[in-house]
């Protein structure tokens, strides 16, 4: 039987689905649950590649570094991304692989770390909105403005925080490499937290860079999925459906979406929040117009029902 290939995108709710349970031990377990329904999709003669996103757990690496900068160097955003990147891939790869065994089904899961190259003349890099970090006082965070160069905002009225650019991804630099391994039958975590992001040094040249900035894991997904030809996009979230008009009464749950359809519930821009749904469909529009032909957002213990048509929203071009 042919095998198809699919990108699969999860996010933080498939790694901490509690923010009373945020351990070590409890993402594990939180990472083993998720990989259950992976698992049934490799068994269905998927090949799989995974992206992973890491928004907390980056934000506990930098937390963790502000806290120690008294004895030790503080940690740049960059290596953060590396570090979850192989944390994260870790847990994913560990219980990944104990599942398949557990089923009898013997291939091997590798975690990639990558970099994803971006553009330095991206327009995100002007209007810094994504904040990481901890909280700060006023006059912390302009004394770190001032001391570092960083951008820094109020955070609804919580604290000051540094907030930095989420430009578009461009470029998956270790794409051959994720491309030859899925070929030899493993199953790949890359791109995790959306890669880590570089740019080709400012002074010239082919060298690449690390830049203080973060990308979108939905995003990088869908690039890793045109880059490798994937016949399927699935991006994992907290909800079984999309929704029209979610939260309110005129909520409509969408199941089966055309591109312009999707296309222009984007460009209405009432129904999907900037920060949660929004950057889902970008990236579902991005894979339909590089050539996919299907990409699937629900939850991820409905993911084999969707497959089937039987639930979750399923996009076509």
């Amino acid at each position: 039987m042919t095998r198809r290939r699919a990108v699969v995108a999860i996010g933080g709710n498939s790694l901490i689905s509690d923010p009373a349970r945020q351990s070590v031990q409890d993402q594990y377990e939180a990472a083993a649950e998720t990989n259950r329904h992976i698992a049934a999709l490799i068994t269905a003669d998927w090949d799989v590649a995974l992206v992973h996103g890491n928004g907390p757990q980056v934000g506990f690496i930098l937390r963790r570094s502000e806290l120690a900068r008294h004895e030790l160097h503080e940690v740049p955003l960059d290596v953060c991304v590396a570090d979850s990147q192989g944390a994260i891939g870790y847990l994913l790869q560990a219980s990944l692989a104990n599942e398949l065994a557990r089923r009898g089904v013997t291939r091997s899961v590798v975690t990639v770390v990558t970099q994803v190259e971006v553009s330095r003349d991206d327009p995100a890099f002007a209007s810094p909105t994504k904040p990481i970090g901890s909280f700060m006082q006023a006059d912390e965070a302009r004394r770190r403005a001032a001391e570092e160069g960083w951008v820094v905002a109020s955070d609804a009225n919580r604290g000051w925080r540094r907030v930095v650019a989420s430009p578009y991804p461009r470029r998956i630099v270790e794409i051959d490499a994720i491309r030859s391994l899925l070929d030899g039958g493993f199953v790949v975590v890359s791109a995790g937290g959306g890669g880590i992001p570089v740019a080709p040094d400012a002074a010239g040249g082919p060298a690449l860079r690390g830049v203080p900035a973060v990308i979108d894991k939905d995003l990088a997904a869908a690039l890793l999925a045109r880059e490798l030809g994937a016949d399927l996009l699935v991006i994992s979230t907290g909800v079984e459906k999309v929704a029209l008009h979610f939260g309110t009464p005129e909520q409509v749950w969408l199941d089966e979406v055309t591109f312009d359809e999707a296309k222009s519930y984007l460009a209405d821009g009432t129904h999907f929040a900037p920060g949660s749904m929004a950057p889902k469909i970008e990236a579902v529009l991005d894979f339909l117009a590089g050539g996919g032909e299907r990409a699937i957002i629900t939850n991820p213990h409905n993911l084999s029902r969707a497959l089937a048509g039987e639930t979750g929203t399923r996009f076509r071009r």
